[in-house]
């Protein structure tokens, strides 16, 4: 396979980053999954970093080199690290248990196959443009789609941060989205980010960035102006990002590889 990739976090301007990100390749798959935790009191991280490990030990176990079945095991690997989220000791009077968004992507034969929950978004990007996106999970969103306000309000909307879905969390109100497979062209971008990423932007914005330049220069460069953007208020801001095609870097291992950033 050819692809170059990235990923990058930054605690923005909270105290603690409970965002987490990783991928896993073998010689004919690629794995990207990020998780964006929720509830300081809770340890969102927690329920984010399992949901990291089980996609990356379970992509170790299944991707010899290929995934037998992409859907079935985004569907399956997403609910088991729900179930596992679900056992943690929980604590009622602080509000149950520890929850967390996910979104991963997986290329396997040049098509890419996705599963999401809440508002870490998926992106890809041709040509300068957005080919598809996913759907947040939250009552903001849904009032975008229903035209009671508009995109840029919703950016700003006091309420943008409460998500209707997630692994874990107080209910068990957890469901994984999921669409049809993308089939990928050479110079195609897939980027993963959580809402501290892709909230100061707009979709045109986010596109356009990743036209021409490395991936690495610019998702860092993203991050920078997010944080730059949002002037003091920043939530944790994350993002993975790959560009696939014959002009990369060629990824011939006959073990799966895996690198999960390390978040202090």
């Amino acid at each position: 396979m050819n692809f170059s990739i990235h990923q990058a976090s930054h605690a923005g301007n909270r105290r603690y980053n409970q965002d987490r990100v990783a991928y896993a390749h073998s010689s004919e798959a690629l794995l990207m999954v990020l998780a964006d935790g929720m509830g300081g009191h809770l340890h969102g991280e927690q329920a984010a970093s399992l949901i990291i490990e089980t996609f990356i030990e379970s992509f170790g176990q299944y991707a010899q080199p290929r995934i037998a079945d992409p859907k079935a095991f985004i569907s399956d690997i997403m609910n088991y690290a729900h179930e596992r989220i679900m056992k943690f000791p929980h604590d009622f009077a602080l509000g149950g248990f520890p929850g967390s968004t996910c979104v991963t992507a997986l290329i396997q034969d040049g098509r890419m196959y996705w599963g999401h929950a809440g508002d870490s978004r998926l992106y890809v990007l041709r040509d300068g443009k957005v080919l598809t996106r996913t759907h947040d999970h939250s009552m903001v969103y849904q009032w975008v789609e229903w035209g009671i306000i508009t995109p840029e309000e919703a950016r700003i909307h006091p309420q943008r941060n409460q998500i209707t879905n997630c692994l874990g969390g107080a209910e068990d109100i957890f469901y994984m989205e999921t669409g049809e497979p993308v089939a990928l062209r050479t110079g195609d971008v897939v980027l993963l980010g959580s809402d501290g990423l892709w909230g100061p932007f707009d979709d045109e914005e986010l596109a356009e960035a990743f036209v021409s330049n490395p991936v690495g220069d610019v998702l860092d460069t993203l991050i920078a102006r997010a944080l730059e953007r949002e002037d003091g208020h920043s939530d944790n801001i994350t993002g993975v990002a790959v560009r696939w095609g014959g002009d990369e870097s060629a990824h011939n291992n006959v073990d799966p590889v895996s690198c999960i950033l390390e978040i202090p």
